[in-house]
């Protein structure tokens, strides 16, 4: 069953999750991380907490933490209505249950909500959208998009998923994507086409299995980096 959403939503991952999602190794959260579209995730607030250096960039951070909160509550009833209504779709290892999974989600927000203007005055939540970003060339060692590019391939084109990553890759030196499938948990029809352009301009592409699954069969992330010449 498909999950029915005309837009992105303000749903967050947290810190633990991050780890698994993207296989974060500690050497990895000691480099610069730029996590694009990173809506009102925990990650940014957790690991500064922890000394690690994150910048996160979303369109969404034009708005007050008050606002990010209300768009929250606008949707996360539809959305673990509709997690309930399709029960073999899931799979429950890390959040326990549909009500597990919307405390998790609600404990993230509040996270964000509390870090969210501190975070915005020393410049770890920056106003900013695929497929362009502000940021230099190879400005920071890894880029990671959790949940937006290849989730939302039938509001998003193939070329948009290109050239974002293509951007991600200029201003990162790898750059790591979660999940692989779509809204409808079937293999994004993008992933194979982009893969193959983006092999055609050097760069090594790895999926790679990871410990985190709640998409049944989305347990998979992508990995990009520039090959040696």
């Amino acid at each position: 069953m498909a999950m029915e959403l005309k837009k992105v939503v303000p749903f967050g991952r947290s810190l633990d999750e991050y780890v698994k999602m993207f296989n974060l190794t500690q050497e990895d959260l000691q480099k610069s991380i730029l996590s694009v579209g990173d809506g009102p995730a925990s990650f940014n607030a957790e690991g500064t907490k922890l000394g690690y250096k994150i910048k996160s960039v979303d369109p969404l951070y034009e708005l007050t933490s008050e606002q990010i909160r209300s768009r929250f509550d606008e949707v996360v009833d539809n959305i673990i209505e509709q997690v309930k209504n399709s029960p073999n779709d899931w799979i429950w290892t890390y959040h326990g249950s549909p009500d597990g999974l919307r405390k998790n989600r609600e404990r993230v927000i509040d996270i964000f909500c509390e870090d969210y203007e501190r975070g915005k005055g020393e410049n770890r939540y920056e106003l900013g959208a695929l497929p362009k970003l502000k940021y230099g060339d190879s400005a920071y060692n890894i880029g990671l998009c959790s949940h937006f590019l290849f989730l939302y391939s039938e509001q998003f084109d193939a070329n948009f998923h290109f050239d974002s990553i293509c951007e991600i890759l200029r201003v990162c030196q790898e750059v790591r994507i979660f999940p692989l499938l779509t809204l409808s948990l079937m293999p994004s029809p993008h992933l194979q086409p982009v893969l193959a352009k983006l092999e055609a301009k050097g760069y090594s592409c790895e999926i790679h299995k990871v410990s985190y699954q709640l998409q049944r069969g989305g347990n998979e992330m992508i990995k990009i980096i520039k090959t040696e010449s």
